[in-house]
């Protein structure tokens, strides 16, 4: 990763020394929201003049709609408006917008069920949430907004089943790392006319390095993309215009439209690999908290998430929990804002005792605690964990002992532990990890003894490829054979482009690997490389 660009730099250490920000005064609450109404405010605290949405002179549904974090009476509508998305500010002026909302059950909104209005904030970049409330449960809604004359696409959503309801299935897809430069979008495309219930993303919306004018890998001959898409995202408006760029993908906006999505972060949408307040890049502490505020600031403001969700500095409790009756808890982690540093300079090791002490922690107490307390209260058939990087044991090379690495949970065995203790204590039989970040499919037995050949298969860890991240990839990548061999609970690896399919029932759970066949280059063919089941009350998969 390259180091931040000088004029960044020089802002944010400025901003930095204004503020006489340290590492303890910043995380306190009071200075973390002084930071943040430095950065751009709050509504309320710059008073911006009232504008009048007639006035747009272009359509400012440019980054289309998205809904998300279903429950069984509400869910989030998001949008933002943006004329000119690859402009600072979308190409409105720092003033607020009225804008209408109507939501259906059909697409002609020809039976309307609920309507209101929200404000386009300039300090959340005119993004507009809306918490819907009041709705059927397990039921299909149409949404849209308007702007003075301007109406948006229209986007199809969907409540969750209610929280003491027996549903027959629930099928959801899970998507990650999505680099613009990497390739096109396609795996949206084929998402969007898949026939699911939800969508999660598991991190790595966008990718902070620079784009260059001609998109990178996608190699465009027919536009160029602005100078300032060519340096690493660090203040808040090189966030904010990262943004404008993917959301304006036209696939990814196809995706959003038809599902809503449940999403948590990894860790480009600020700094790659960075460890709670630790970055990767030897600054300042106070620097790096400054561009976390800034980046958390810009994942809220772009992402269809809830009040309770919008940070505070350079904080964002994004852990949160979705029920789905009784056949399935979601349980979406955020495994970068509590850690600890990784252990061995970030390096591939073999464990030893600064990886495997005791007081390592991958989730932070507090979600640790709130993790096993919902699983003791839990009661679903299967207990689903969203997160981010690999879970089980996956050793690097055939050495006894293997390196493996420091990033992912073996880095941090004892978290590991204290993780499948706790659902071991609840009692919970079928649990399912959903894992994002290294860029191919695997399907993983999880074990409590990752050595002895045949010990006791505890869940499944299902990991979704990604959507353009590492170009188009090969069904077996160079590490196929070694990994294969050296992790016998491996098995599936898939080293090319899309998603996972996951269908949900009371005796079993399907994966189907979806992948495409190239994605530097617009058109890519989707097929099911393989389907796995786990039954019920009886992990450990087995192809179909």
């Amino acid at each position: 990763m390259t180091p931040a660009q000088p004029h960044h730099t020089a802002e944010l250490r400025a901003a930095a020394a204004k503020h006489q920000l340290g590492r303890r005064s910043f995380l306190t609450a009071t200075s973390a929201a002084a930071a943040l109404a430095f950065s751009v405010g709050l509504p309320g605290t710059a008073h911006a003049a009232e504008a009048d949405a007639r006035r747009i002179g272009a359509d400012p549904f440019t980054l289309g709609v998205a809904s998300g974090d279903p429950g069984p009476s509400s869910v989030v509508l998001w949008t933002r408006l943006a004329p000119s998305p690859y402009e600072p500010g979308g190409g409105l002026p720092r003033s607020r917008y009225t804008v209408r909302w109507e939501l259906a059950h059909d697409a002609r909104f020809t039976r309307i069920v609920r309507r209101g209005s929200a404000t386009a904030h300039p300090e959340f970049d005119h993004s507009v949430h809306v918490d819907v409330t009041g709705l059927d449960a397990d039921r299909v809604y149409h949404y849209r907004f308007r702007a003075g004359n301007w109406i948006s696409p229209v986007g199809r959503t969907r409540t969750a089943p209610a929280r003491r309801a027996r549903i027959s299935e629930l099928k959801l897809a899970a998507v990650s790392c999505q680099a613009y430069h990497d390739g096109y979008f396609t795996a949206y495309r084929h998402l969007a006319d898949e026939d699911l219930d939800v969508v999660l993303h598991l991190g790595d919306y966008l990718y902070e390095y620079a784009v260059t004018a001609t998109g990178g890998a996608r190699a465009y001959t027919d536009r160029r993309l602005p100078a300032h898409y060519n340096r690493e995202t660090v203040t808040l408006e090189d966030y904010r215009l990262r943004y404008g760029l993917y959301k304006s993908d036209p696939d990814l906006m196809a995706a959003h439209a038809a599902h809503p999505f449940v999403v948590t972060w990894d860790d480009h949408e600020t700094e790659n690999n960075y460890a709670g307040e630790i970055p990767e890049n030897d600054v300042p502490p106070e620097e790096f908290l400054l561009r976390r505020a800034a980046a958390y600031r810009a994942y809220w403001e772009n992402q269809p998430l809830r009040t309770p969700q919008r940070p505070t500095g350079p904080d964002m409790r994004l852990y949160r929990r979705l029920r789905f009756g009784r056949l399935a808890q979601f349980d979406v982690l955020d495994t970068r804002q509590y850690r600890s540093d990784q252990a061995y300079g970030d390096k591939a090791h073999v464990p030893g005792p600064e990886s495997e002490d005791p007081s390592r922690t991958m989730l932070g107490a507090a979600q640790e605690r709130w993790l096993t307390d919902g699983w003791q209260a839990s009661g679903a058939t299967w207990n689903v964990v969203p997160q981010q990087v690999n879970f089980s044991q996956r050793r690097l090379d055939l050495n006894a002992p293997a390196k493996v690495s420091m990033d992912a949970w073996d880095g941090y065995p004892a978290a590991r532990e204290r993780f499948l203790d706790g659902a071991e204590a609840a009692g919970v039989e079928n649990l399912l990890v959903l894992t994002g970040d290294v860029h191919v499919a695997y399907a993983y037995d999880i074990k409590r003894d990752w050595d002895t050949p045949g010990a006791r298969v505890v869940g499944t860890e299902i990991v979704a490829t990604s959507v353009s991240s590492g170009k188009d990839g090969a069904e077996r990548p160079a590490t196929w054979e070694t990994y294969t061999r050296a992790n016998p609970h491996l098995k599936f690896y898939d080293g090319r482009r899309g998603y996972v399919t996951v269908t949900l029932d009371e005796r079993q759970a399907r994966a189907d690997f979806r992948t495409l066949d190239f994605v530097t280059r617009p058109g890519g063919s989707l097929s099911t490389a393989a389907s796995f089941v786990t039954a019920a009350g009886e992990p450990g998969l087995r192809q179909v």
